[in-house]
């Protein structure tokens, strides 16, 4: 499901999915969750996911459900097919999986913020991705915005702007 679009940018919610060319931006809030962003450096598109969980063990259905993250890594395994690339080809940049309530986790290592991010890094390594930028952690929600002509992340931490490529 692609998210609302404006002139400057499709912004996602959780469990959406858009993959674009260069005339695009793709932004999304994140906590806990996680965005995975793709970009294909010589043909300039790209794509992000914005999962909310590490796997859906109760799923009967067929269609992939972008709200968790291996229905999300299929999301982009069918657009880099329609586009005659594989995910191998791409920039992968993974970003989110903040502790935003640090003081009800008995365990930081065990988050659903670090296991969303887990879950990502496997996913992407199984299919051959070059992972470029990792920023995931921490207890502060993130805004990201992804520029698919250049492949630039631009992120908002607690009013704090980083560019990362």
């Amino acid at each position: 499901m692609t998210g609302r679009t404006n002139n400057k940018e499709v912004f996602l919610h959780p469990g959406q999915f858009h993959f674009g060319d260069s005339k695009q931006r793709i932004g999304t809030l994140l906590g806990s969750c996680i965005a995975i962003c793709l970009w294909h450096p010589k043909l300039k598109i790209g794509g992000m996911c914005h999962f909310v969980l590490p796997s859906n063990k109760h799923s009967n259905s067929t269609a992939p459900n972008g709200r968790y993250a291996p229905d999300a890594m299929e999301l982009f395994r069918r657009a880099a097919r329609g586009h005659r690339t594989k995910i191998k080809e791409y920039q992968a940049m993974i970003y989110g999986g903040a502790n935003v309530v640090a003081a009800l986790a008995s365990n930081e290592e065990d988050t659903i913020g670090m296991r969303n991010a887990g879950i990502a890094m496997e996913l992407l390594m199984a299919e051959g991705a070059s992972i470029t930028v990792v920023d995931v952690g921490e207890t502060w929600s993130r805004r990201i915005s992804f520029d698919i002509s250049t492949g630039q992340v631009d992120v908002k931490k607690r009013g704090t702007t980083f560019a990362a490529k």
